[in-house]
């Protein structure tokens, strides 16, 4: 059952190896879904037990049939909607329709590579509507002080202080609302404990604070969904990726476009961060400077360090320790 699914609606598609069995558009709501549903059983005498639910990450419009879906114990699929897109090949027109066969069309050829979705802890789903809520007032923030930074280089005096008089209460109001979801954010990591221990032993690590901590736990699934650091690292586009073909194109190795930039963004203040702190990261970056590296290839190998400290932290269940020395066995 491929589902393309919008902020009013949703269309699905229903297809086996001999073709489409069913099509049709429900209201993105909690009674249609249901009716939906119990019309699948009773009147189309469907297994819907036996039905793959495939859908793409279209973030807070999937909530309400996801819920449906997980409280009956029905197999979900939730794919990348750039995975689905590229598997198909080029493709031409696009509509709702079209898109709920293409998913369907995704599931049927790709089912051996199904990675059953599973709702995550409630106190997970709330840090994440957290962090939304906070990334949503930075940029808020940030956009008002840009627009008055504008101001009091283009306009004259007079002009300038009509616009930052006008946006300071609002400025003053947004900031102290990150600071309570700051605490909010702190305070449910802080009431769970094995949140609390996770984000003890990734903030042991020097550069990183409880804002990305925060953003690493709901990411990575409280470090379920990733058992190694590198295959994060690429997910947060940290990872140099190869460009050359045959003898022609010789390019310098690069990181993909296709990240978490959100992720990617927090990372690299913390790479930032740390390297301005003395310590052997800070060491690291002045000598690879200093042997004519170029800046960014020497901070996004600091960014990648972090975050192999951070999984290797939590792997070992042990605080991050600045002077460890290794113990070597004497034979």
């Amino acid at each position: 059952m491929g589902c393309d699914i919008s902020q009013g609606k949703f269309n699905y598609c229903l297809r086996n190896s001999s073709g489409t069995l069913l099509e049709g558009c429900v209201e993105n709501a909690a009674k249609p879904i249901k009716a939906w549903l119990n019309q699948l059983r009773k009147v189309h005498a469907l297994k819907t037990e036996e039905i793959l639910f495939c859908m793409e990450h279209t973030g807070v419009y999937a909530s309400i049939l996801l819920r449906e879906l997980a409280a009956r114990s029905y197999t979900i699929w939730l794919e990348s909607a750039m995975n689905i897109k590229l598997s198909l090949g080029m493709q031409r027109g696009k509509n709702d329709r079209v898109d709920a066969q293409r998913i369907a069309e995704y599931a049927m050829r790709f089912k051996d590579k199904l990675r059953p979705w599973q709702p995550r802890r409630e106190v997970l789903s709330k840090l994440q509507l957290l962090n939304r809520m906070r990334s949503r007032l930075v940029k808020a923030k940030a956009d008002l002080s840009k627009f008055n930074e504008t101001a009091r280089r283009f306009l004259t005096k007079e002009e300038s202080q009509l616009i930052i008089q006008g946006t300071k209460k609002s400025l003053s109001t947004i900031t102290d609302e990150i600071q309570k979801a700051d605490k909010q954010i702190e305070k449910l990591i802080k009431g769970d404990s094995h949140l609390k221990r996770l984000a003890e032993l990734a903030t042991s690590v020097d550069g990183i604070g409880m804002v990305t901590c925060s953003a690493l736990l709901v990411k990575t699934n409280e470090f379920k969904d990733f058992q190694e650091h590198k295959k994060f690292a690429c997910t947060a586009g940290i990872v140099p990726f190869e460009h050359t073909s045959g003898t022609s194109i010789r390019g310098k190795s690069r990181v993909s476009h296709n990240a978490d930039k959100e992720m990617k963004k927090l990372i690299h203040m913390c790479a930032v961060s740390v390297i301005r702190l003395d310590g052997v990261l800070r060491d690291y970056y002045l000598r690879k400077i200093k042997e004519g590296k170029p800046k960014m290839l020497v901070l996004n190998a600091v960014r990648n360090k972090l975050i192999s400290r951070v999984f290797a932290v939590v792997r070992n269940n042990t605080m991050y320790e600045k002077n460890y020395q290794y113990n070597l066995a004497m034979s």
